[in-house]
Formats: C-alpha cells, sequence, structure tokens
C-alpha cells in the first residue's frame, strides 16, 4: 500500500468517527493540525454539526488571533471565541513543567461546558502522531475530559497533516507551529501577561525582518533567539543584528542572544532531559 493510500485509509478512519458522532467542536488554534481536523469534521458532517472555537487569553500570540478567524471563514466553519482564565490559576502562574496541563485543562472544561449546553457529542483536538514522541502535559488534559484527538489515534504524523491539508487547499499547509507563548518562558519562572507581550512583540519584529520560523526563549533579562540555521548568516549581519538588539533592548532585555544550534520545537524541554539524566546519575 502507497503513502496516499495509507493516507486515504486514515481519513476514512477519521470521518467515520465525525460521523458516528454527528456533531463537533473543534478546538481550533488556526495552526495547521487543527485546521485540517476541522475540515474534515465539516466535511463529514456538515457545517451546521460543527463549530471551531478559539481560546483567547495573554497566553496566545497577537498575530494567531488576528488571523483565526478568517482562517475558519476560509474553511468554511462557524467560528466563536471564549476567554480563558487560566492566569487565574497560580499552578500555571507558577510555570513547572506540566504548565500545559492547567491551561488545557481549563480550556477543555469551558470547552465541554459549552458542547454539553449547545448539544455537540464530540470535542475534538488537533494533536497528532509525532506530539505523543514529546513532552505534552496538556494531552493528559485532554484524555481526562474525553476529547478526541483523531489525528493521533489514527496515527497520522506531522508530515501527514502537511500533506493532506494541501491536498483539501488549506492554506496554512505550510504554516510555522506557533504555540502559545509562555512555552518561551523557562521553567520556574513565573508567567505573567507583561513577559508574553514582550515575547509576542520580539517575535513580531523578527517576523517583521522576514524570519518566518522564530522563538524567543525568554530567560529573565535574557533573550535567546532561534532561527533556522541556514538564516543565521542574515540575522549575524551588522545592520540586522544592530536593528534587533536595539529594538530587544527597548523591550527591556539586558542580554539578547543568539542559539547556535538553530531553530527547534520545544527546546525549553531540553533542561528538563538533562535533570532526569543527572537524577539517574545520582541514584
Amino acid at each position: 500500500m502507497g503513502a496516499s493510500d495509507k493516507r486515504g485509509q486514515k481519513l476514512r478512519l477519521i470521518e467515520t468517527r465525525f460521523r458516528d458522532a454527528g456533531s463537533v467542536v473543534v478546538a481550533f488554534s488556526g495552526g495547521v493540525d487543527s485546521a485540517l481536523v476541522l475540515k474534515l469534521a465539516l466535511d463529514a458532517v456538515g457545517r451546521d454539526h460543527v463549530l471551531a472555537v478559539t481560546a483567547r487569553s495573554p497566553s496566545v500570540p497577537s498575530a494567531e488571533l488576528s488571523s483565526v478567524a478568517s482562517l475558519a471563514a476560509e474553511i468554511g466553519a462557524a467560528h466563536e471565541f471564549i476567554d480563558t482564565q487560566e492566569f487565574e490559576n497560580p499552578d500555571y502562574l507558577a510555570n513547572p513543567a506540566n504548565r500545559c496541563y492547567f491551561c488545557k485543562t481549563e480550556l477543555y472544561e469551558q470547552l465541554t461546558r459549552l458542547a454539553t449546553q449547545r448539544g455537540f457529542k464530540m470535542i475534538a483536538n488537533g494533536v497528532n502522531a509525532d506530539d505523543l514522541g514529546d513532552f505534552r502535559p496538556g494531552i493528559a488534559a485532554g484524555g481526562e475530559k474525553g476529547v478526541a484527538s483523531p489525528l493521533a489515534e489514527t496515527g497520522v504524523d506531522k508530515a501527514e497533516v502537511r500533506a493532506l491539508a494541501a491536498e483539501r487547499g488549506l492554506s496554512v499547509h505550510d504554516k510555522p507551529a506557533s504555540p502559545c507563548l509562555s512555552s518561551r518562558v523557562q521553567y520556574g519562572e513565573r508567567i505573567t501577561p507583561q513577559k508574553l507581550e514582550r515575547i509576542d512583540r520580539a517575535e513580531t519584529f523578527l517576523r517583521e525582518l522576514g524570519f518566518r520560523e522564530c522563538r524567543v526563549r525568554h530567560h529573565d533579562t535574557l533573550a535567546r533567539i532561534e532561527i533556522p540555521p541556514d538564516e543565521i548568516e542574515r540575522l549575524a549581519h551588522a545592520d540586522v543584528r544592530n536593528r534587533i538588539d536595539s529594538f530587544f533592548r527597548e523591550l527591556g532585555y539586558r542580554y539578547i542572544t543568539l542559539d547556535l544550534r538553530g531553530f527547534r520545537s520545544g527546546s525549553m524541554n531540553e533542561v528538563l532531559v538533562g535533570e532526569r539524566l543527572a537524577a539517574l546519575h545520582r541514584i
């Protein structure tokens, strides 16, 4: 069986799951994963039985909030925002390694109430099979609340997500991932809206300079920039470097560094691996 046939088989399983449910609320971030899930749900059960819902809070990048409604309209789905209250939870603000669990618990509790009130039978997210191999405590929150992860459940990985999104004509098929801004803050440093706004402005500035895929990792007064390795030379050009240095200092960073390993998703989790290895050596 070829790759296309395998993808088709997975699609049929997903669409059957949606049809069996009859109606679906999709946790819609505006990324390619949840966009594909939304499109598949619409194709399976129709617009009247699907609702895309986007969480709105200080942890969501401003660029995502400004584009998500138009993307839902492009796909053809009804769409709503909800305001999540994770910033009222001291466990979330303390920024432990499982911070994402508290955020997703808040989101899924709100979606569960909404689905119950409106008569929707399923809540689905965009978790894909590759996510299961990373440290993603938010996935556990979804499992506890009975949220479906149709992509992960059928073994659809990120490469397949992008291929299927392109086949379905989704404009975000090649969109870089844009996780919550809190994921840029080093574990153990308290989360505040002010810090997240600083990170958001810093990353927006980098994108305006043409760095489409980037992260600004926040380490108190130090900003650690991650971009793809093949763009490091351009960033290191004196003019670009000076503009970044000036703007980041205006934001309040005292030290601005470039990560020579380049952009990599989830780099803040690398310290967790190191701590676990150190613990093993101490045994």
